[in-house]
């Protein structure tokens, strides 16, 4: 993208409506646009972060078998009667009637949607396991929206819904949905902590929540400082070994983590001194599992091996893709802006362009740009070289290409690592080495 001829319209001085880091940093960025309370519009850049988060969760969802479907925003009124969640559900669902007077919603979550498909088409436990996702705007009218994307009205997430035939292979597929959960979030570059969680009125004991450390987040955490110390891209599990399971399943869960809602002064006590973390966390994921909840309120059955009717047991888990946009940018940033990790930032580098109207630099800015357009943006403004190095680093390009007029004759740039600040003059070619590298 070139930036003269781009939609990505940043601002120089901090909007008085934002309250906290990343909406501010959102708006002057260029990411979003509020259009309504709690409602917003994503820009070019914000909508290619949406979907490279989009795109790492849905390849994990992938690669412990979850099935991908798109379920309609607008829901009939008549499946969560069946579950008996209409009325209960409160004033954030949205409830509309269309011009037959038919009663509709606009979908909160999908556990009635979900569970009448599932009912549809499974009939035997044959059919069993099954987990199906999909990545959807939802909509809670939220009483008082604030702080931007991460407690709008509208947002995207990933939901998933899981089915199985007992106990016990719920219980396996919970512990792989958490696995998918820890490789999803260090694939984007941010460390979520997994913390149990209050299973609420269903009761039972497998629910958790999985925050991002940051300074605004709001819930105090507290935590184990091992759970710093996995790697759960390098170290593989095999999913379909339920003794593998278990034993990933002890090393998430032993070590102490608990927000402050949880936390026990007891526990914590006993954690070594040079191993406590505390700090602040903001939510962006919960997986849980429910038992028979809905398949017995919306009476959805699969024949089981001795022929007789068997209520799957299920459970559900969250991704908030548009809070994660957010929750990453209260996690990486400083003064300046943004510090995009690789995986997620809209583009890999910036090409800043100092002296736009030089033969040589003009050349070699066009020469680089051209080797992959949807990698770079491109900086051919005719701004003064300040305003292009705040633009940089408000919008937080992980690497910066900076071509001026004497680099450019000797055939070299300067490359700038946007989290550390690190600069050095390279080659053209080291630089797109290093830029575009997987």
């Amino acid at each position: 993208m070139r930036l003269s001829r781009s939609f990505l319209p940043t601002l120089k001085e901090n909007p008085a409506e934002a309250q906290i880091v990343s909406h501010r940093l959102m708006l002057r960025a260029g990411l979003i646009r509020q259009t309504a309370s709690g409602i917003y519009a994503w820009l070019p850049a914000g909508l290619k972060v949406l979907r490279n988060i989009s795109q790492i969760v849905r390849e994990e969802q992938d690669r412990i078998g979850a099935q991908e479907v798109l379920m309609p925003t607008l829901q009939s009124a008549d499946l969560w009667k069946r579950s008996g969640r209409y009325d209960a559900y409160g004033p954030e669902m949205l409830r509309i009637q269309d011009r037959h007077k038919r009663e509709l919603l606009y979908g909160p979550t999908n556990e009635e949607m979900i569970t009448d498909l599932f009912g549809q088409a499974v009939k035997s436990y044959k059919d069993l396991p099954q987990v199906l996702y999909h990545i959807q705007w939802k909509f809670r009218d939220e009483v008082r929206p604030r702080f931007g994307v991460m407690r709008g009205r509208e947002f995207l997430m990933k939901d998933a819904y899981s089915f199985d035939l007992d106990y016990d292979s719920a219980v396996a597929t919970y512990r792989r949905m958490l696995l998918a959960y820890l490789r999803t979030f260090q694939r984007l570059g941010v460390r979520a902590v997994p913390m149990r969680a209050d299973t609420g009125p269903i009761g039972g004991e497998l629910s958790h929540e999985f925050l991002i450390l940051a300074p605004t987040g709001e819930s105090g955490v507290f935590y184990d400082a091992a759970l710093e110390e996995q790697d759960w891209l390098d170290e593989p599990v095999n999913v379909e070994d339920p003794k593998a399971l278990d034993v990933f399943y002890k090393r998430v869960t032993t070590p102490y983590a608990a927000t402050d809602e949880m936390h026990d002064t007891t526990a914590w006590d006993a954690v070594p001194e040079d191993r406590r973390r505390e700090g602040r966390g903001v939510e962006v994921g919960h997986i849980f599992h429910f038992g028979t909840k809905y398949t017995q309120s919306m009476d959805v059955t699969v024949s089981g091996p001795e022929g007789t009717p068997v209520y799957p047991e299920m459970g559900s888990y969250g991704i908030g893709v548009s809070r994660l946009a957010g929750a990453i940018i209260e996690a990486s940033h400083d003064d300046a802006g943004i510090i995009w990790p690789d995986a997620v930032a809209p583009f890999r580098a910036v090409i800043v362009n100092l002296k736009v109207g030089d033969e040589t630099c003009d050349a070699m800015c066009e020469q680089i740009y051209n080797t992959n357009i949807e990698a770079f943006l491109y900086d051919d403004r005719t701004d003064r070289a300040g305003a292009k190095f705040a633009d940089a680093d408000l919008m937080g390009h992980p690497w910066q290409i900076v071509v001026g007029p004497r680099s450019a004759k000797e055939g070299r740039v300067e490359l700038k690592r946007r989290a550390t600040g690190e600069r050095k003059e390279v080659s053209v070619e080291d630089a797109l080495a290093l830029v575009l590298a997987d």
